[in-house]
């Protein structure tokens, strides 16, 4: 049996930010796997299909070299995924204190249904833009290049043809 460490960052990623490529990076370095989960609800209408983000975010991965980590799209309960995938913690962002609180409710509610504990990470400089607000900028025509890594400003750019 191996003792390796997996973390588990799921999100919406609708669409990847900087913000979550700087929690990815942190992540990165600290785990010997990293399980980026794009997490489907179907109560909820995307803005971006999720397999077209997955493809655009594993492109960022690519070239930066970040080899250890994933893009998973999963439809279920974080936990379980967490649970199937022998995840060691699960990785969450966090831009402001009003998302840690939001976040605890989440982290006990998960710890309470598989026993994994979340850990959190600063989204950086970066994660003061929200994807919401991301979406916002796209809706208004404003330039949204230093918010999104490359390979998702061209899904986006491509899908608003």
């Amino acid at each position: 049996m191996t003792n390796r460490k997996i973390a588990l960052y799921p999100g919406s990623f609708d669409p990847f930010t900087n913000g979550h490529l700087h929690v990815v990076k942190t992540s990165h370095n600290l785990f010997d796997e990293v399980i980026v989960n794009i997490g489907v609800n179907k109560k909820k209408t995307r803005n971006y299909p999720a397999e077209l983000m997955a493809k655009a975010m594993e492109s960022v991965f690519q070239e930066l070299g970040l080899d250890n980590v994933r893009v998973t799209v999963y439809e279920g309960a974080t936990v379980d995924l967490a649970i199937q995938e022998g995840v060691s913690i699960i990785v969450k962002g966090l831009r402001d204190s009003i998302d840690l609180a939001e976040e605890e409710n989440q982290a006990y509610a998960n710890f309470e249904a598989s026993g994994i504990d979340t850990m959190y990470v600063r989204a950086g400089i970066a994660g003061r833009v929200s994807s919401s607000m991301v979406r916002d900028f796209i809706y208004y025509d404003k330039p949204i290049d230093k918010y999104v890594p490359g390979p998702v400003l061209k899904l986006i750019n491509e899908y608003h043809k």
